[in-house]
């Protein structure tokens, strides 16, 4: 199994373009610090790519990656389809992005496929420029991550029933939020994709600790970031995403279990963005890592 991180930024990206906060500014003075939206790319077969959340970067996040170039036909492209892991805007709104498709195949639970159609009119706009397929990711049962039924099996882990914004009054549902439990069959090496999570329910912990490689939600470094740099009223669990330091933090978690873990989903407030801040010490001494954009797991 091939994944290629595309990104690894919280909403708005880092930098976020009207943000003028020490991790926006120190971006925008180090380019090498820049962070495009949190986004996977996993090989399901040769030549073909499954896209992990379409975010507004999507066009960058293809160029940046050779295996994700079109050709040798003029419109002949290895990007297959894409899995949603939810149905908020940075993780959605690549789809328009990709109307020049000759079809858009997508995998998407019950909730965010309901959304997607029925709140932001997906297929009424794309309907006159591609042929728009939908695979349901149903949380009860395992599902090929290739349409063609080889390869890569997924399982949808619901972690929470936190609805985007633009859905708050639809009904209520636990997949809503799901990580991704990738198995490849032929090696037996499984990955997790949790970019967003705002508990630690049984299943995800049981999936974490068998997984070789946990890839985990890192908006907020604690909880009172929000609140502490004026971005939010809130803390980060009552943004919907458990910070990773602290009594409620995911570093005491990860730290426990067996395989890689990276962190993922970064916000622009987190201190992690500056590669010499000191919280990068303290995850090395659990064992722990920050994803960048560009990295690539062979499991």
């Amino acid at each position: 199994m091939l994944l290629r991180v595309l990104g690894t930024a919280a909403g708005g990206g880092i930098p976020q373009w009207n943000c003028a906060c020490p991790g926006c500014s120190g971006a925008r003075a180090h380019p090498g610090r820049r962070r495009r939206h949190a986004s996977l790319a996993v090989r399901a077969g040769e030549g073909r790519w499954y896209l992990v959340n379409a975010t507004p970067d999507i066009g960058d996040q293809i160029e940046a990656h050779p295996d994700l170039h079109p050709g040798p036909g003029a419109r002949q492209t290895p990007v297959a389809g894409v899995v949603l892991t939810d149905a908020e805007l940075d993780h959605t709104l690549g789809l328009w992005r990709l109307r020049e498709a000759d079809r858009l195949e997508i995998v998407a639970t019950a909730p965010v496929r309901e959304a997607v159609e029925d709140r932001l009119r997906l297929g009424e706009v794309l309907t006159p420029y591609t042929t728009v397929t939908w695979r349901e990711l149903d949380t009860r049962r395992t599902v090929a991550l290739d349409s063609s039924g080889s390869g890569v099996r997924i399982d949808a882990v619901p972690v929470s029933g936190k609805r985007p914004r633009y859905a708050a009054g639809a009904p209520g549902h636990d997949a809503w939020v799901v990580a991704l439990r990738l198995h490849d069959p032929d090696t037996g090496r499984t990955a997790l994709y949790a970019p967003a999570v705002a508990a630690w329910p049984d299943a995800l912990h049981r999936a974490a600790a068998e997984a070789d490689c946990v890839i985990v939600d890192g908006t907020f470094w604690d909880d009172e970031e929000p609140r502490r740099t004026g971005i939010s009223s809130r803390t980060a669990t009552a943004m919907g995403h458990l910070p990773i330091d602290g009594p409620q933090g995911t570093a005491r978690i990860l730290a426990t279990l067996p395989g890689r873990c990276l962190y993922t989903h970064l916000n622009n407030t987190n201190p992690l963005l500056d590669p010499a801040a000191p919280e990068h010490k303290e995850l090395a001494r659990l064992g722990l890592e920050v994803a960048d954009d560009t990295l690539v797991i062979e499991l």
